[in-house]
């Protein structure tokens, strides 16, 4: 089954023969390689590339298993590329060569080609780029299906698609399993093997049981302020009396890095500055995350949170949390050209949650759209002063219904 991902396709061909290494990073078995492989070739053969002028290697296949020295590498690749004109070369699992970085320059520098590369997460992760490239890279950052990539494929009752997709998540091997057991052991094994062999192989962590009880507590509290001072308080309390926070501070880190979390930051909107303290942390997938809990404390309206500020991101936003004077925006959000105040919630048919959640956007005379994202069925979108509501389901499935609203 090969699905189609036009808007990372889109992106990826954006960046076609700039003078950059273009590299596809992303959580394990979100379709780095299907994205590169499959669909990006195709599209290049679309375009009248002839297939001779694409060079495809996966360095993991074992029969390619010579070709993890560097230099059988660069004399593998030199053997194929044309003597004029341009060529196009992508290499998969890239990490699995030594000094790969200098056969990547090496053939950059000595051929007219454009290059492309995807690679697991345990040996080359997203802070890796800048220090091997130098500024020589672009990262295109893949995600798991968005819900509407997602619908698109298995149609139906939304709804129920929806409940779905809370439960399961987008990791896009799951359009292909029917069978609730064998989706939760797939997710399982996945969120095993991160933090196995991307974080604790690459970190060479010994407390192994901290850092799970750390991706627990960080799925548990996805929509809430984190600190790191607070969650060792927390573990100390939980029979982990050895843990301090600067280690924490680290393995949060790694979490991010490995894209099992995305970190919020907090902006303070009249000051006009980032705040340097308390941060919220929202999981890359919701299967995955429902996995690390054993599928319990699944809680409707920090899931939903958790999905609106994803699909933000898949769109190429820039989200923040939004301090205004003393009281919170769940998320700023802007690109080059608008801005918008969103609010999520689950419903506003309670007069006390429709205060409070008006409440945050008091003041704000800026001339940006305020908006409340909610699963409210009805057909009102107007909340007065300007503010309007937003089905999540409508705004999840069209890209345009932040400025349409």
């Amino acid at each position: 089954m090969l699905l189609n991902r036009p808007q990372y396709l889109e992106r990826l061909y954006q960046q076609k023969d700039k003078d950059l290494v273009k590299i596809i990073t992303g959580i394990r078995r979100c379709g780095k390689s299907t994205l590169l492989f499959d669909l990006y070739y195709q599209r290049l053969l679309t375009d009248g590339v002839p297939k001779d002028r694409i060079i495809r290697l996966a360095i993991d296949n074992i029969k390619n298993a010579s070709l993890q020295e560097p230099m059988a590498l660069y004399q593998w690749l030199e053997q194929r590329m044309p003597r004029d004109g341009r060529c196009y070369v992508f290499l998969d699992e890239i990490q699995l060569v030594d000094r790969f970085e200098d056969v990547v320059n090496g053939i950059k520098r000595d051929f007219d080609c454009d290059v492309y590369l995807t690679g697991s997460n345990s040996r080359f992760l997203s802070t890796d780029i800048n220090t091997k490239f130098r500024g020589r890279a672009v990262e295109l950052k893949l995600f798991p299906l968005s819900f509407r990539e997602y619908y698109q494929f298995c149609q139906g009752e939304k709804r129920k698609a929806f409940n779905d997709y809370m439960l399961y998540g987008g990791m896009p091997y799951l359009l292909q399993e029917p069978d609730p057991m064998q989706r939760v052991a797939y997710l399982r094994t996945i969120a095993e093997t991160v933090v196995t062999d991307d974080i604790v192989e690459r970190y060479r962590i010994r407390n192994r049981e901290v850092l799970r009880a750390l991706v627990s507590l960080l799925c548990s509290s996805i929509g809430s302020y984190v600190s790191s001072r607070k969650i060792t308080d927390t573990l100390k309390s939980n029979g982990h009396p050895s843990v301090d926070h600067k280690t924490i501070g680290s393995y949060i880190d790694h979490l991010c890095d490995a894209f099992l979390f995305y970190r919020a930051d907090r902006y303070d909107i009249k000051g006009k500055n980032y705040l340097k303290t308390l941060f919220k942390y929202y999981a890359v997938d919701l299967g995955l995350r429902n996995a690390f809990l054993n599928f319990r404390q699944i809680e409707v309206t920090h899931t939903i949170e958790n999905i609106v500020y994803l699909e933000l991101l898949h769109r190429g936003y820039l989200v923040d949390i939004g301090k205004n004077d003393q009281k919170e925006i769940d998320f700023m959000v802007q690109d080059m050209s608008d801005r918008y105040y969103i609010q999520v919630s689950y419903t506003l048919m309670d007069e006390q949650t429709r205060m409070r959640e008006l409440r945050s956007f008091k003041n704000l005379d800026d001339g940006y759209k305020k908006i409340v994202i909610t699963m409210d069925d009805d057909p009102f979108t107007d909340l007065g002063n300007g503010y309007k509501k937003l089905h999540l389901l409508d705004f999840l499935l069209d890209d345009g219904a932040l400025k349409n609203v």
